[in-house]
């Protein structure tokens, strides 16, 4: 009940049934756009992933009573085909309209346009079990996955944006896609706030960097070792007093995978 109460407070279902199309025949409509989205948040929040858990939560009188039935006389939910025609419904401008009320949500946080904000852009292993569309085999993660990409707001912690892909390292004109999307969006509210984004080295791809340069963005690199280099490193200088860490071949395979965090500042 306390994650339906903070829903509506937000309104998120609501704002992402306002800007999904429903092509369904409005004759034959039994649930609500509203009403699926709500369910099928709650349900994976409350750990409930596979959308052939609602064949049984769609009943449950606690989780209707959440969703806004009521817990016995009300309809039940909708149902696991329901969902799946739902979830295989958006084109790819409905999913990008998707992601801007998610990045609204996040603005409208704020009380007042900020002087300036920090956004964290990373992607994830989503590790799958199957052969789902998309899902791809990842050496680096020693996985078949999805790898999808997250934006955060450093500052307050709060999601910005999150974008479904395939399980490979995004190239560069699909980094400066993401970016120059989601730049132009806040920039429809926010007209003078200073955005930096901090990301590992391969978000600073060439197709990247020139459209930063295009906009007349500043572009501040910075290197951060990996974990693992950096306790090898603290440990060294505490064996070698004139702190320098002698390089076996251990070492240079740590140094190897040193990361590039790149901060990219633009006004």
């Amino acid at each position: 009940m306390l994650l339906a109460m903070a829903e509506r407070r937000l309104g998120l279902a609501d704002n992402l049934a306002r800007v999904f199309p429903d092509r369904r025949d409005p004759t034959r409509v039994v649930h609500s756009l509203v009403d699926m989205f709500r369910a099928r948040m709650f349900a994976i929040c409350y750990g409930y992933e596979d959308a052939d858990d609602l064949d049984h939560l769609r009943s449950d009188p606690a989780f209707k009573l959440a969703c806004g039935r009521l817990p016995d006389s009300g309809r039940d939910l909708c149902s696991q085909p329901t969902l799946s025609r739902l979830e295989n419904a958006p084109r790819l401008r409905d999913v990008i309209r998707l992601t801007y009320t998610l990045v609204d949500a996040w603005m409208d946080s704020y009380p007042r346009e900020p002087a300036s904000v920090t956004l964290d852009i990373d992607d994830s292993c989503d590790v799958v079990h199957g052969h789902q569309q998309l899902s791809l085999f990842n050496a680096h993660y020693d996985e078949r996955c999805f790898l999808p990409i997250h934006v955060y707001d450093t500052e307050k912690s709060r999601p910005v944006a999150v974008v479904l892909r395939p399980g490979k390292t995004p190239g560069g004109v699909e980094v400066c896609a993401h970016l120059r999307r989601l730049v132009r969006h806040i920039r429809t509210r926010w007209h003078d706030t200073r955005i930096t984004f901090r990301g590992d080295g391969h978000y600073a791809r060439p197709e990247a960097m020139a459209w930063l340069r295009d906009q007349r963005h500043q572009l501040h690199p910075r290197s951060v070792r990996h974990q693992a280099a950096r306790q090898k490193s603290r440990r060294g200088r505490r064996q070698h007093p004139d702190h320098m860490l002698p390089m076996e071949a251990g070492n240079r395979n740590e140094l190897s995978r040193m990361r590039l965090s790149t901060r990219l500042d633009i006004p």
